[in-house]
C-alpha cells in the first residue's frame, strides 16, 4: 500500500499514482474505523513537496527541500468525537492512530451538532480546475532566478543600499478526503513564488520594502527583473517619511490592504464567530452591511483560481453564490457543525471561502486618488487592533499623503481608527484594478472619514 509513496520522484509527474496510493490509505483507514464500531468517520490524506532557495547580496544563503505527508482522521460514536493524526503511513501506524481516535471519542461528551455533513450534500461532480502545472525542482536554477531578481533590484536605483533577501519557491500538493458516506474527493495543485525585499537609504533613514509574484504556473510569474525593479521602487518610495497631524481624513486602502478589510468581514460572518456570539455582524443576514452598489460573489469553479474546488473540507458540493448582493448580506459562511449550532444549513464553506470577487465603481486606484483631493493612502498596516465583537478597528499604518490627487510624500508612524461596521457602510469607492495574487479579488477601497493619529504639528 505504501510503495508508490516511498518511491516518489519529485522530478516526475506521478500525481495520479500518488493520489491512487492516498486513496488506498483513506479507504483502509475508513474500513478500520468501521471495524472498531464507529458510526461515522472521515479521513484527510495529503502529501506535499517543495523547494525554496534564498539568496542575499548575490550569494545563496539557504536551499531547502521538503516532503511532508500525513493522515488526519475523525471518528464519531454517535455524537461523541475523536480525532488523531500521523505522518507515518505504515499499516501499524495507521492502526495505532485509528485506535487513538476511537479511545478519545469514548471519553468525550456527546455533542448534538457533531457528525459528518449530510450525505445528500456530498459533491457528485469532481472537476479539474487546471491547478496542476508541475515543473522540475532545480536548486541551481532557483538560486540563479533569485540572484537575477535581487541584482535587478539592487542595480535599479543608487539609493538601494542593501538587500534583506530574495526567495524562489515552488511546491506541489496532492490530497484525498474521504468519509463513511462513500464520498471520495481528490485534489492536486502547484504553486510558485518569487519574492524580493530590499533596503533603501542609510542609517536611521533606512526603509525596507519588497514585492512578490505568485502563481499556479511557473511561466505565469512576473519576470525576475520586473519583481526586483518593483521591489526597488517600493523601497525608494518609502524614503523620508513624515507623520500626520491627528484628525479625520479620507483613507484609501490599497488593493493589498483592502483584502484585509474583506478578511475581517468574512471572519465576522463565519459560523464559528456567530455561534459563539463573537461577531459585530451577529443576526445581520438579510440586512444591509455595505452600500447598495456593492456585491460580493463566491466563485468556487473558476479554472485556475487559487481556491477553486468542487467540494469543501467536509465533501459538501461548492456552488457559485452571492455573499453580498445590493449591499445586503445574503448568507453566512457555514460548515455543518456551525450550521447545526445555528439551526441552519451548511453553505459549503467548511475550511473557508473559495474565490471571491468584489465589484467596483471606479476604474483604478489612480482614478480614486484624483477624485480625492486630500487623503491618506494606506499601503502597510501593523498590529492586530481589530475587536471582532464590537468591530472597533485601530491599526498602525504607513503609506502616502495625497494632495490634489497626487502622492505628495511618504507617511509613517501613524494610527488609523474607526469601527468596521460603519467603515463598511461608508465605503464610497472600490477600484477595478484588484491584486491578482490572492483568491480575494478586490481593488482599492476608500473610506471617506477615519481618525488618523500622528505626531505632526
Amino acid at each position: 500500500m505504501n510503495t508508490v509513496l516511498q518511491n516518489y520522484d519529485p522530478h516526475a509527474d506521478d500525481s495520479k499514482a500518488r493520489i491512487a496510493a492516498l486513496t488506498s490509505v483513506a479507504e483502509h483507514v475508513l474500513e478500520m474505523c468501521k471495524g472498531r464500531g464507529a458510526s461515522q468517520a472521515e479521513v484527510d490524506c495529503s502529501e506535499s513537496t517543495g523547494l525554496t532557495a534564498t539568496v542575499r547580496m548575490g550569494d545563496a544563503e539557504t536551499v531547502e527541500s521538503n516532503r511532508d505527508r500525513g493522515v488526519s482522521l475523525t471518528v464519531y460514536f454517535d455524537q461523541r468525537k475523536g480525532t488523531a493524526s500521523t505522518g507515518d503511513l505504515s499499516v501499524e501506524s495507521l492502526r495505532a492512530t485509528v485506535d487513538q481516535a476511537c479511545a478519545i471519542a469514548k471519553y468525550t461528551e456527546a455533542d448534538p451538532a457533531s457528525g459528518l455533513a449530510n450525505a445528500d450534500r456530498m459533491a457528485r461532480d469532481i472537476r479539474d480546475f487546471d491547478l496542476w502545472h508541475p515543473s522540475t525542482f532545480d536548486a541551481d536554477a532557483f538560486v540563479a532566478e533569485a540572484i537575477a531578481c535581487e541584482t535587478a533590484g539592487r542595480e535599479f536605483d543608487s539609493r538601494i543600499s542593501n538587500s534583506d533577501s530574495c526567495t524562489m519557491a515552488a511546491s506541489t500538493a496532492v490530497g484525498v478526503y474521504a468519509n463513511s458516506h462513500g464520498f471520495i474527493g481528490t485534489e492536486r495543485d502547484t504553486g510558485y513564488t518569487l519574492a524580493c525585499a530590499l533596503i533603501a537609504g542609510e542609517g536611521d533613514a533606512m526603509q525596507r520594502e519588497g514585492w512578490y509574484t505568485t502563481a499556479i504556473r511557473r511561466d505565469a510569474l512576473e519576470s525576475a527583473r520586473a519583481v526586483g525593479e518593483r521591489a526597488a521602487q517600493e523601497a525608494v518610495s518609502r524614503l523620508s517619511p513624515r507623520s500626520l497631524p491627528t484628525g479625520s481624513v479620507p483613507v484609501v486602502f490599497s488593493a493589498e490592504m483592502a483584502r484585509g478589510l474583506i478578511g475581517a468581514f468574512l471572519g465576522a460572518i463565519s459560523g464559528s464567530a456567530l455561534y459563539r456570539e463573537a461577531s459585530f455582524l451577529l443576526d445581520h443576514a438579510g440586512k444591509p452591511v455595505f452600500p447598495d452598489w456593492v456585491d460580493i460573489l463566491e466563485m468556487p469553479h473558476v479554472p485556475g483560481g487559487f481556491r477553486s474546488s468542487s467540494f469543501d473540507a467536509e465533501g459538501v458540493a461548492t456552488q457559485e453564490a452571492p455573499i453580498v448582493s445590493g449591499g445586503v448580506l445574503q448568507r453566512y459562511l457555514l460548515g455543518s457543525y456551525s450550521a447545526r449550532k445555528l439551526g441552519l444549513e451548511s453553505t459549503g464553506n467548511a475550511g473557508g471561502v473559495h474565490n471571491l470577487r468584489v465589484n467596483a465603481n471606479a476604474t483604478d486606484l489612480a482614478a480614486i486618488l484624483k477624485d480625492t483631493p486630500r487623503c491618506f493612502l494606506a499601503t502597510s498596516l501593523m498590529g492586530q487592533g481589530v475587536n471582532p465583537i464590537t468591530g472597533d478597528y485601530s491599526r498602525g499604518a504607513a503609506g502616502f499623503w495625497v494632495e490634489n490627487g497626487e502622492i505628495a510624500y511618504a507617511v509613517d508612524g501613524i494610527t488609523i481608527a474607526g469601527n468596521l461596521k460603519k467603515m463598511f457602510t461608508d465605503i464610497d469607492a472600490i477600484s477595478a484594478d484588484f491584486d491578482p495574487r490572492s483568491h480575494v479579488h478586490v481593488g482599492a477601497i476608500r473610506v471617506p472619514s477615519m481618525t488618523v493619529a500622528g505626531n505632526a504639528g
